[in-house]
């Protein structure tokens, strides 16, 4: 939470000129309900069985070769049969990093700024323990990249060069 996975996502695919889709959005889209909804009424194990099967449904339809930036939910990359989908799928994994209490502030401003009620975000000390208990698991990731103290911008164009991606002309629009 905190890291910029929508935010830098919807940078690097505009940059790119490739689709945007953010796994959470897509389950509250198919859901109609907020995720922060689906926790409190149907709990954590229902929410995750829902994102196995968003993120399964959406890698089956990425395998066509479509050229899409995909952000996961904090919670996605720790679960060990989603982890087994991404790297079946082959496709690269980056994890955005920063300091715990660079993330926490983010999350906090972000919340505020929505009017956002974040499931997992209730205490700092809670915070940093879920960040201390999943860093080892997005360690994992292909590439590990220190967002800390970076606008947005600079943060995908840093990863479209650490990746070796070539940026293409025109945008298109998120979810195309």
């Amino acid at each position: 939470m905190g890291a910029g996975k929508s935010s830098v996502g919807r940078a690097l695919a505009g940059q790119l000129g490739w689709t945007f889709e953010d796994l959470d959005q897509r389950i509250e889209r198919c859901d109609a309900r907020f995720i922060a909804e689906i926790f409190r009424l149907s709990g954590e194990a229902e929410f995750r069985r829902k994102e196995h099967e968003a993120l399964k449904l959406l890698l089956e339809e990425l395998r066509d070769g479509s050229e899409a930036v995909i952000a996961l939910g904090g919670g996605a990359f720790i679960q060990t049969t989603n982890a087994t989908l991404i790297e079946a799928s082959g496709i690269p994994t980056v994890f955005l990093d920063a300091g715990v209490d660079e993330l926490w502030r983010r999350c906090m401003q972000e919340s505020a700024d929505a009017g956002a009620e974040r499931p997992l975000l209730s205490r700092a000390e809670g915070f940093r323990d879920l960040y201390e208990k999943r860093r080892p698991y997005y360690l994992k990731a292909q590439l590990r990249h220190e967002t800390g103290g970076k606008a947005v911008e600079q943060i995908a164009s840093e990863l479209i060069h650490t990746l070796g991606l070539s940026r293409r002309g025109g945008k298109r629009g998120e979810n195309e």
